[in-house]
């Protein structure tokens, strides 16, 4: 594999960062541009939006290449969920599959939301992953008061970052940063409230020193 950073001045380090600051967290542009500022990097916001376009796709595709590989264990129950979402005053949809254990599967937007675009979804997501047992939607009579929170919760993320970058300009844009930050949350999800202080701390340290690995 070629080294994706050799064109470029800045570091691997840095950009790494960058990208996971602006993925990750619910910052700004600008933001993102004046923390690194404090740490002593001095980069426009013009960049932190080019690196995310450039390295956040191929670092989500590394982790989503690690999930398939492990896919028995999502089989088991998928949750099932939609969301709108406005663009330029249009509202679009996304959808999203969450295992058992609160992880994104996939996540797809489309312009509309009926049967059509369901099976498309499913299939997308069946082709990756192989046939669930069970699925669980909040259209099924099984379905419990509490029993989708899982892929509900799982919204709250996209949503609080749909807030700082003031909206999508288009269904594309939706698509591919949806897609990259459901990878990237899905890494870094170390489920804290169920294990104690010291595992969290050592999950965490591991799944840091994979990120600082990504594309060495």
């Amino acid at each position: 594999m070629r080294n994706p950073f050799r064109y470029f001045n800045s570091s691997p380090e840095v950009i790494r960062l960058t990208v996971m600051m602006y993925i990750r967290y619910p910052l700004s542009l600008r933001q993102v541009e004046d923390l690194l500022f404090e740490r002593g990097i001095d980069i426009c916001y013009e960049t932190v939006r080019f690196w995310w376009n450039r390295f956040g796709p191929m670092f989500a595709a590394e982790f989503r290449k690690r999930r398939v590989r492990h896919r028995s264990s999502s089989n088991w129950r998928w949750h099932l969920d939609e969301v709108f979402v406005r663009i330029n005053g249009k509202i679009h949809y996304l959808w999203r599959a969450v295992d058992h254990e609160g992880e994104v599967l996939e996540v797809f937007a489309t312009e509309r939301r009926d049967r059509r675009a369901a099976l498309k979804f499913l299939k997308r997501a069946m082709k990756r992953y192989g046939r669930p047992g069970t699925i669980v939607t909040d259209r099924l009579r099984s379905y419990g008061r509490w029993l989708n929170n899982r892929v509900e919760n799982s919204h709250q993320p996209f949503r609080r970052r749909e807030g700082a970058m003031a909206k999508f300009r288009g269904i594309r844009t939706l698509q591919k940063f949806a897609a990259v930050q459901a990878s990237i949350q899905n890494h870094f999800h170390q489920d804290r409230h169920l294990n104690r202080r010291n595992i969290f701390k050592q999950k965490r340290s591991v799944a840091l020193a994979e990120w600082r690995q990504l594309a060495a």
